[in-house]
């Protein structure tokens, strides 16, 4: 008798794409939130076992599928570890690596854009960035979620200053010197 592992399914090779194009569906219509594992599996007519298998956590795959260059499950652990007093320090230079090289920063600014002008996109992004990234870090720290919340306001507007507006001289400044000058205002939510 020829038996099937769990997961597997004849068919198409593409079976990574196959799931990243039902989870983009379903996250669509349902928003980060209410989508579930479950719920993409079915759409993409696999076991849910292979959703994880390819993607983890139902954050890992609304990243591959919005395509954003930050996974939760690799920053998170950047972000909580190491001394608390240089949280902001790791912050901005976190945000400074991923904006950095344009397949990265792309990806974000795009998604940005999106949610500025498309009530579904930024329902969207509001779920996933509250829920699996800043409730997630303020309660690691121990802090309030409005503080991680005027932390993250800060650094989305220097998003929006150096790669959206192009404001000089925000857009061509130096890393080092935005860290020098975004760090310790950042640190003082985090420990202030």
């Amino acid at each position: 008798m020829n038996r099937r592992g769990p997961g597997r399914r004849p068919g198409s090779a593409d079976t990574r794409g196959e799931i990243l194009t039902a989870a983009r569906r379903v996250f669509a219509e349902k928003g980060f939130d209410k989508a579930t594992v479950r719920g993409i599996a079915r759409e993409a007519n696999v076991d849910p076992a292979l959703v994880h298998h390819y993607f983890a956590t139902k954050e890992g795959i609304f990243a591959a599928a919005m395509r954003l260059p930050l996974n939760p499950e690799t920053i998170l652990p950047e972000l909580l570890e190491g001394p608390r007093e240089e949280v902001g320090e790791r912050l901005v230079r976190l945000l400074l690596r991923v904006t950095a090289a344009p397949e990265t920063r792309e990806p974000m600014v795009a998604l940005l854009r999106s949610a500025m002008t498309n009530e579904q996109a930024q329902a969207m992004f509001r779920e996933f960035i509250t829920n699996a990234l800043l409730f997630k870090v303020a309660n690691g720290l121990g802090v309030p979620h409005l503080r991680i919340e005027a932390a993250f306001a800060q650094m989305f507007g220097v998003v929006m200053a150096r790669y959206v507006l192009k404001l000089e001289p925000m857009a061509s400044a130096d890393p080092e010197e935005l860290v020098a000058l975004l760090a310790p205002t950042l640190q003082r939510y985090f420990t202030g």
